[in-house]
């Protein structure tokens, strides 16, 4: 098997021939903020393959409205819901946690799901994040665009490790979260931030909690506080990621984007979640952001 640390995230190895597809049962599913909620899913062969920044695609089972699936990002493997640990006794994620807002049909009707209930998942699904060594790891998060980022940041400060073989990450010296939101009331995960050893900045678009403004205006004090070798992830709402590519390639720091392009199938048949992405020289070629991506080099997208 091709080592997955050395592996291009447009090589073939990041398509979706490793993925399985389950129907599995809720552990739980809680409000964690206005709107948004936790799922847990017992699902240990999906939990321990999948890393940060990869997604399931996440249906309804049983149900044919909506018939498609939505892709939902890992927010991290989890715990045994009757022992509390991380790990089976074989030392196995034993399922997943899945975060994510209420904005449609099928994510209205999840919200009322309950312990018990069952939904379908494939996956583990794209590229992820790389693992890249940095010794400050700055994430951005706008919206709900912070679900990838518990994962990644546990995993970057030695907190946890992830993939099926087992990701060996170079330990960051600080990794800190730009996470901005409309108001306080939709701010979830803080203190599973917190818990994980990242230093948390927070912006609001009404002033709410933190500072009032744009997430961006907290990247630009980080960058101007800090120096060395740093790197940039970021997730969140396309103009907001679009004007992070710009600040990092204005500081000379590297810049990954996770994109949140609507998917129908997520393994790279139905080609409707397609995006620019610049080849050699001066032309672009649309590529699929759930086989291809979903993460991306921001220098690398049209927007």
């Amino acid at each position: 098997m091709t080592n997955p640390l050395h592996v291009s995230p447009l090589h073939a190895a990041c398509y979706a021939d490793r993925a399985v597809q389950q129907t599995v049962s809720v552990v739980e599913n809680v409000p964690v903020a206005r709107e948004t909620f936790r799922l847990r899913l017992e699902c240990p062969e999906i939990a321990e393959r999948i890393t940060p920044g990869q997604f399931v695609m996440l249906r309804l089972a049983g149900w044919d409205d909506p018939l498609l699936g939505r892709p939902l990002a890992l927010y991290d493997t989890v715990t045994d819901a009757v022992t509390d640990a991380v790990t089976d006794n074989s030392g196995r994620p034993v399922g997943i946690d899945l975060v994510y807002l209420v904005v449609g049909k099928l994510t209205g009707h999840l919200a009322k799901f309950r312990a018990g209930d069952e939904v379908e998942l494939w996956g583990p699904l794209g590229n992820g994040f790389s693992p890249q060594q940095t010794e400050h790891l700055i994430m951005v998060a706008g919206g709900i665009g912070q679900t990838p980022f518990v994962a990644l940041g546990r995993e970057h400060l030695g907190g946890r490790r992830y993939g099926q073989p087992q990701r060996n990450v170079p330990r960051c010296q600080k990794v800190t979260l730009c996470y901005g939101a409309r108001s306080k009331e939709y701010l979830a995960g803080l203190d599973d931030f917190a818990a994980a050893g990242v230093d948390v900045l927070v912006s609001t678009d009404d002033g709410s909690a933190g500072r009032h403004g744009l997430v961006t205006d907290l990247l630009d004090a980080v960058l101007g506080a800090t120096s060395g070798d740093r790197r940039i992830v970021c997730c969140g709402p396309e103009p907001m990621m679009e004007a992070v590519g710009k600040i990092a390639h204005s500081a000379g720091v590297p810049c990954q984007v996770s994109l949140e392009t609507p998917m129908a199938c997520g393994i790279g048949i139905c080609f409707s979640c397609v995006t620019k992405v610049r080849t050699e020289g001066d032309t672009w070629d649309y590529k699929r952001t759930c086989v291809d991506g979903p993460v991306f080099d921001a220098a690398q997208i049209v927007w």
